[in-house]
């Protein structure tokens, strides 16, 4: 078995895709060093979270799925060096599910990683999360109560730090546990070198130039996918919400317009200042090991002035709408252009594809 296993829980929005971007494409030389990823992909470890949260829906997966949580632990199990698993769905799981994974993995020594950010930040960008995932909620509205299912990602349940911290880490040593403030004013590489040191990395072997950053929509951009999400009903499936409303939507045509940065409304402002002091208490009083400055998990007594969504007009969710479809015309012009190219390389080849097509 590993000598020692490290679980990075997340939590959603600390820079999770960033540090996972690494650690995939870097996989011989996390083997060089001693620490194994398990699995042929990432997905791995998202379905592996599904297995030990007991995802209902995983009833009718394909065995690949299933069985992802076993074939990762019994990788682990043949590895001599350290290992590690990755995924902030894990956040998720039930205190009884959380000591299971754990139980599982003995006898080797287990780790806790869990990556924070202040919650104001943390909760504008998990709202947005939201949204790109199909979402409709306004802000206003998001994340008022704690899920209690073990699949409910995007509300307290995995975004609260101590919440998580409280079911998961019971059956370990403080020393075991270990917290890693995001400081989001830094180069995002340093969240990386603290996490890399923490495995035992040489940190500065990695290539990190196929990294990148997980960027925010504009306040009036957000409010067009909401409203955008109401009309996608039959858009249910993981890969439709993943490739069209989140990549395609959102990252490559939303979030590249560059809208103005918001704040939610000043009383759920109050509630993650609230909510930021209770986290540093409680990871002071639990004696985890603090990898950083617990400082960046307050909210700032003064914050930039910026807009709230409910301030976001007609006028400018319209212009934003005519811009999106005359931007989205120019795609299918050139997804049909190319696929009648491939039909067919001369300048009438369209034609040919169109009446093959039935017109469509």
């Amino acid at each position: 078995m590993a000598e020692r296993v490290y679980v990075h829980l997340g939590l959603p929005k600390t820079a999770t895709t960033y540090l996972q971007t690494i650690l995939w494409a870097s996989r011989p030389l996390l083997r060089e060093q001693r620490v194994l990823l398990p699995g042929e992909e990432r997905r791995d470890h998202l379905w592996a979270s599904r297995v030990v949260r007991e995802d209902p829906n995983l009833a009718g997966a394909p065995a690949r799925h299933r069985t992802a949580w076993s074939r990762l632990a019994q990788e682990l199990a043949g590895w001599p060096g350290a290992g590690l698993v990755s995924h902030e769905f894990f956040a998720a799981a039930s205190a009884e599910q959380a000591q299971r994974m754990i139980a599982d993995l003995a006898p080797a020594e287990v780790h806790l990683v869990v990556t924070a950010r202040e919650p104001l930040g943390l909760f504008t960008a998990s709202w947005q999360e939201s949204l790109k995932n199909r979402h409709t909620t306004p802000i206003e509205e998001y994340a008022l109560e704690v899920s209690p299912s073990p699949n409910a990602i995007w509300n307290w349940r995995t975004l609260d730090l101590r919440l998580v911290l409280q079911r998961w880490a019971p059956s370990l040593p403080a020393s075991h546990v270990h917290v890693l403030p995001l400081d989001t004013r830094a180069p995002r590489e340093e969240i990386w070198h603290r996490f890399g040191g923490l495995l035992g990395l040489d940190t500065e072997a990695f290539d990190l130039s196929g990294s990148f950053p997980n960027e925010s929509m504009g306040v009036v951009e957000a409010e067009v996918l909401r409203r955008v999400n109401a009309h996608l009903g039959d858009f249910q499936r993981a890969f439709d919400r993943g490739v069209y409303i989140r990549t395609f939507l959102a990252d490559e045509r939303l979030v590249p317009r560059r809208g103005e940065r918001f704040w939610p409304p000043q009383e759920r402002i109050e509630e993650q200042r609230r909510r930021g002091r209770e986290w540093v208490d409680f990871v002071r009083a639990e004696g985890y090991d603090v990898r950083g400055d617990l400082a960046h998990l307050l909210v700032p007594d003064e914050l930039e002035p910026r807009r709230e969504p409910s301030s976001v007009t007609e006028a400018e969710v319209a212009d934003v709408a005519v811009s999106l479809v005359a931007q989205m015309l120019g795609d299918v012009r050139d997804l049909r252009t190319k696929a009648a190219d491939e039909v067919s390389p001369s300048p009438r080849g369209w034609w040919r594809w169109r009446s093959r097509s039935g017109g469509r």
